[in-house]
């Protein structure tokens, strides 16, 4: 590796995805409104849930948290992306080297985050119908905060992790980054040093998480479909099946989980249309 061009940098150079005008115009607008939909989706799931006392049961606990941190997840990203396509100067994708370290941070911390909570949703879904008698006694709600913060603490830990083996990097040998926003492995990729710690450390830790999700998330719909089998009620079967559809229908792109775990849960569609009905016959009496 030449170290003649490896040097310390105070900030970074953002390429984006396109230089081209057209496609930059088309970039902005379809991530402006996605952004939009993530933000009124996931802020409108936790409101809704707040003011409505027939969702203050754990699943909509979690659901809520989910709804947060896919918010905080998009929110560290996509605004920099939008303002990446909507300038064409150089000057304008610039991101200082303190800014792009807390961008990847939190990035990190909440995509972590994110992928436990989904396992602890599975395991909720696991105790709500193999023992749905017990589950608001199982699913405590001390047991549901002691999993939560056990969620946001696994995603800051990891992060402080590879934050602390990224400041170790004493040069780069170049400032810019292909990519939309600042992430670790393109950081790495820059690097003049040996990062092999660095990616050794990157790739168990995402392997080792991804790993445990999934045996967490499987375990638990593998039991919950002999329930489901088990169970000599036709009607019970279905409803068990149809809630059992709504939650294999996640997806990594966060504004899409608002609408998969709300506008097709008959529970909260309920407590949506209480709210604006109240509303409406608020305004109706003091207008």
């Amino acid at each position: 590796m030449d170290k003649e061009n490896c040097t310390a940098v105070t900030d970074f150079i953002l390429l984006g995805f396109s230089d081209a005008p057209e496609l930059r115009v088309f970039l902005f607008q379809l991530y402006l409104s996605i952004y939009g939909v993530t933000v009124w989706g996931n802020l409108g799931m936790i409101a809704l849930i707040q003011v409505s006392s027939g969702l203050h049961i754990p699943m909509y606990f979690f659901l809520s948290h989910l709804s947060f941190v896919d918010f905080c997840y998009s929110t560290i990203s996509t605004p920099k992306m939008i303002r990446l396509h909507f300038h064409s100067l150089k000057e304008d994708r610039a991101i200082s080297f303190l800014e792009c370290t807390v961008q990847f941070y939190l990035f990190c911390t909440f995509g972590v985050t994110e992928v436990i909570l989904l396992a602890v949703m599975a395991y909720g879904h696991f105790v709500a119908i193999c023992d749905p008698l017990l589950y608001m006694v199982t699913m405590s709600q001390n047991l549901c905060v002691e999993l939560v913060s056990c969620c946001y603490l696994n995603g800051a830990v990891c992060s402080v992790i590879h934050l602390c083996l990224a400041l170790q990097i004493p040069s780069y040998r170049s400032n810019v980054i292909n990519h939309f926003f600042c992430d670790l492995p393109p950081l790495l990729f820059l690097a003049c040093s040996d990062v092999i710690v660095n990616q050794l450390v990157l790739y168990s830790v995402a392997i080792f998480y991804e790993i445990i999700t999934i045996m967490v998330i499987l375990t638990s719909y593998l039991f919950i479909l002999i329930t489901v089998l088990r169970m000599h009620s036709t009607e019970g079967k279905c409803k068990a099946f149809s809630t059992l559809a709504t939650v294999f229908y996640t997806v990594v792109i966060p504004m899409v989980n608002p609408l998969i775990y709300s506008l097709r849960n008959k529970d909260v569609k309920e407590a949506l249309r209480k709210v604006v009905s109240f509303k409406i016959f608020s305004q109706r009496i003091f207008s």
